[in-house]
């Protein structure tokens, strides 16, 4: 009986996992049919692949297709693999979070309050080095294409420009890839190697991620098999291209290739998930260490945010604990999901960036869950969107489009609401996050509250029409 038994509970536990798979595939399948999601795809439970696939080309010119070989630029999620050498380095004794920056790149010595810890967590109040370095053109070098920059020219310019802080060191969070170019730079005079070379000695070797490595593709152009080349849609040809043959991004793109840390580490799918793994272990460092990586940063004020080092945090009732890590550059939207209580993984890599690129976390985490998606009616959404008056006089708008709202931030530029209840919503993509509530009266929308508490913001806007 008892062995009738167990295998009823397999046949079960193995009909919901097909039916997951299949949720899965039919998600990405559509939308991919629709140009939301062009890359490779693969998903997790507790280290065990459930799904994986790619869909769309990796090369538009040769018509090399994506495969789960396919080598992407993961842009943003870089940073995790950076401040993991920083907490190594640590660990070895050649540095400690309290560290003043200063100490270790006298050319920042100007600087006497920002700690290798407020670098870590995005607290240090460095303005950023891409509006610098682009209203200074450098001595109006770089835009003629005659010189890329690296990290050190970053050193030399705020040495030379000495730029001020927006704010004093963890008096705020605000985001900061000026941060993780200097880690990098500290990274490199603390061991006496090179960024790249320190990652692939310390992380990439030791977890056998052979197809991870460091890559500046205009600096240092290589020959690199099942290279997934990053596209942008251009408006004007109604096709992709890469970003090089876009006017305007094209001196972009070509200008910050040599700089690293904030960005440049390239991987795979399957690496990726050697690296999740590696994350649940005290391999390559000790349990404070991993402790410290994970756990939100507190500012002087007592708020918590939801940053640790390299990670966004976030403490869910349904998922659990969870860290996760976008990244985006002209050509590649990148993604990384851990349910750390529950062991569940999304790795989504993608080498087209258009309007109409996805980054279906949510319908995934549903799919996991087996959790219903909140849906609301057009004529529900309908009665939300309009145009509401803050406190200041000013008129903000909530738009509805296509069965969606939004918030405009500008002309060109809106961000999509999420539902998280019938009455609250956040930004998508959107961090520290921004949350909106709207409140009813006799059916009607009387207000919105917006929030952002890691920025300590609470603001109220009634609707007028």
């Amino acid at each position: 009986m008892k062995k009738k038994f167990l295998i009823l509970i397999v046949l079960i536990t193995n009909n919901l996992l097909a039916q997951k798979t299949q949720k899965l595939d039919s998600l990405f399948q559509k939308l991919s049919s629709n140009k939301e999601f062009n890359g490779n795809v693969l998903i997790a439970e507790k280290g065990k692949v459930i799904y994986k696939n790619s869909f769309g080309l990796a090369n538009e010119t040769s018509k090399e297709k994506l495969d789960e070989n396919s080598i992407f630029e993961l842009a943003s999620v870089s940073k995790q693999f950076t401040a993991f050498a920083i907490v190594i380095l640590k660990e070895k004794g050649k540095l400690k979070y309290e560290d003043k920056i200063g100490d270790i790149l006298p050319q920042l010595s100007f600087y006497k309050n920002i700690t290798v810890r407020n670098l870590l967590n995005h607290t240090s109040g460095l303005p950023d080095y891409m509006k610098i370095l682009d209203s200074l053109l450098i001595d109006k070098t770089w835009d003629n294409k005659t010189k890329i920059a690296t990290n050190k020219d970053i050193l030399d310019v705020y040495e030379k420009y000495k730029p001020s802080l927006l704010f004093e060191p963890n008096e705020k969070w605000e985001y900061s890839n000026t941060g993780y170019a200097i880690l990098a730079s500290i990274i490199e005079k603390v061991s006496g190697k090179s960024y790249a070379e320190f990652l692939k000695a310390e992380i990439f070797k030791p977890l056998k991620m052979n197809n991870t490595f460091v890559y500046t593709r205009r600096l240092k152009p290589q020959k690199i098999n099942h290279y997934a080349f990053g596209y942008v849609y251009s408006d004007s040809l109604k096709i992709n291209q890469l970003p090089d043959q876009i006017k305007g991004m094209d001196l972009y793109v070509y200008t910050l290739d040599g700089i690293v840390g904030d960005g440049t580490v390239n991987s795979t799918i399957d690496d990726l998930l050697k690296w999740d793994r590696n994350l649940y272990t005290n391999r390559l460092v000790s349990k404070n260490g991993m402790n410290e990586i994970f756990n939100p940063t507190t500012l002087n004020n007592g708020i918590k945010t939801k940053n640790g080092f390299g990670w966004f945090i976030d403490n869910n009732e349904t998922f659990g604990k969870i860290v996760n890590h976008s990244g985006s550059w002209p050509g590649y939207i990148s993604y990384i999901e851990r349910h750390i209580d529950n062991d569940k993984t999304i790795i989504l890599l993608q080498n087209n960036d258009t309007k109409n690129t996805k980054i279906p976390s949510k319908q995934v985490r549903q799919i996991l869950y087996n959790i219903k998606p909140l849906t609301l009616n057009e004529d529900y959404l309908k009665k939300i969107s309009g145009n509401y008056k803050t406190e200041k006089g000013d008129i903000k708008k909530v738009l509805f489009e296509n069965g969606k709202l939004y918030i405009p931030f500008s002309e060109d530029d809106k961000f999509e609401l999420e539902a998280i209840s019938k009455t609250l919503f956040k930004i998508i993509g959107f961090e520290p996050e921004v949350k909106y509530e709207f409140i009813f009266e006799n059916d009607k929308v009387k207000k919105y509250i917006v929030t952002q508490p890691e920025q300590g913001v609470r603001k109220e806007a009634v609707k007028i029409e």
